[in-house]
């Protein structure tokens, strides 16, 4: 039984330390894997992966292709989502969009990865969640209870019902289908309890035939999207010794703004369990900045804090981006960035403000519908710098903008 937690004072059955690598949720066998997972534990997903992948690039390989592949992974941003979801709506529209392998998903990313994981025809739904609803359809304010006890200074029972719009029965078929063919669909929150990231194969949770099924699936994406002290956290039941205890998760950028894989995985012992060599594509939409904005900030406690912790965030998932260079260095993975552009300079004066979210959404489609030019290293990287030509996979030296 997956559910929302609704008031600081309720008690809850935490999971004793001593069982949080057992712990598993009823009826669905192994669905997550910790982000921070040891040697053992990736070997044992690489082992049960690896026939399904190898049949796959096979396949590929017969129909004249060859043995390649291509992840996606989509960071947090609140609002700025809206720049991933119009990038992926205006590359299905060049033409030029491959059909992901792996999609990995935090925060307002893993309200976009399903959609992304299923292609180009869920472009629709991706451009009604960002540009179509209105703040009071994503949130209501509850400041007051918040600051006496309360979990949350607001709602998030209207998101949780515009996910539950979107995510059904049909939707986790469509989800189903692809992960039989060997895709994945990794979504991430954050065990606040463990102070660890959890990454949940969504595919496995779609092809489950728990009733509970659709209502794990809703509420792992309300997870991920609920920023610790604005949204209530998502109580999730698991059982672990033959007894039932609670975890807490929230917002997955609580722990990476972005993510792959586990870190200890090696592609190297991948292509070693699938028997040949991949050529692999690594494509990061950062649904945020990385150049400095100046903004002078007023002398009030909420005004600092604001700043403070908005710098906080950025600063991280500039350091996940440097993570997943490294992993791509490290494996021989060709590594593409986008990134909200500096030149855009619109404010919105209130969280997921419609027209603020219409405006990015526009930006980002135009540039994917333009032919996105990716960057080839995170801030930091330009001065020797190159871009690949997304659609084909050939490198070309090109000047970088901001």
């Amino acid at each position: 039984m997956v559910t929302l937690a609704g008031c600081a004072t309720v008690p809850r059955n935490a999971l004793p330390v001593e069982l949080a690598d057992t712990a598993r949720v009823e009826d669905f066998g192994r669905v997550r894997i910790w982000g921070d997972a040891s040697i053992k534990q990736i070997d044992d997903i690489v082992a049960q992966e690896a026939p399904e992948i190898q049949r796959r690039l096979l396949a590929r390989i017969r129909a004249g292709g060859e043995p390649t592949t291509d992840y996606l992974a989509i960071s947090g941003g609140g609002e700025d989502g809206a720049f991933g979801a119009g990038l992926l709506s205006g590359w299905s529209k060049a033409g030029s969009r491959p059909q992901f392998d792996l999609v990995t998903g935090i925060s307002a990313g893993a309200l976009i990865a399903p959609f992304a994981y299923l292609g180009p025809r869920h472009d629709r739904e991706l451009k009604e969640i960002f540009s179509k609803y209105t703040p009071d359809q994503i949130y209501t304010s509850s400041i007051l209870p918040g600051l006496f006890g309360g979990p949350a200074l607001a709602d998030s029972d209207p998101l949780a019902r515009l996910i539950a719009h979107y995510v059904d029965r049909r939707f986790l078929n469509e989800i189903a289908s692809e992960r039989k063919k060997g895709r994945i669909l990794l979504i991430g929150t954050t065990n606040l309890d463990a102070q660890r990231p959890v990454l949940w194969d969504m595919g496995r949770i779609a092809m489950s035939r728990s009733p509970e099924a659709v209502a794990l699936f809703q509420r792992i994406l309300l997870a991920s999207a609920s920023i610790p002290g604005v949204f209530p956290p998502v109580h999730i039941s698991v059982h672990a010794d033959g007894h039932a205890y609670e975890e807490m998760h929230v917002d997955g950028g609580v722990t990476q703004q972005v993510f792959l894989l586990p870190s200890r995985l090696m592609f190297g012992e991948l292509d070693r369990a699938v028997g040949m060599k991949v050529d692999r594509r690594l494509f990061i939409i950062r649904n945020g900045k990385v150049t400095p904005e100046w903004k002078a900030v007023a002398a009030d406690a909420l005004s600092i804090t604001g700043r403070s912790v908005s710098t906080l965030i950025k600063s991280q998932g500039i350091g996940d981006l440097y993570r997943l260079r490294y992993i791509a260095v490290r494996d021989g993975l060709d590594y593409n960035l986008a990134t909200i552009p500096g030149s855009f300079d619109r404010e919105a004066p209130v969280p997921f403000d419609r027209k603020y979210m219409q405006a990015l959404f526009e930006v980002g489609f135009n540039l994917g519908a333009s032919g996105y030019n990716w960057r080839k290293a995170p801030p930091g990287f330009e001065a020797s710098d190159t871009r690949s030509d997304a659609s084909v996979g050939r490198p070309s030296t090109v000047q970088i903008a901001n």
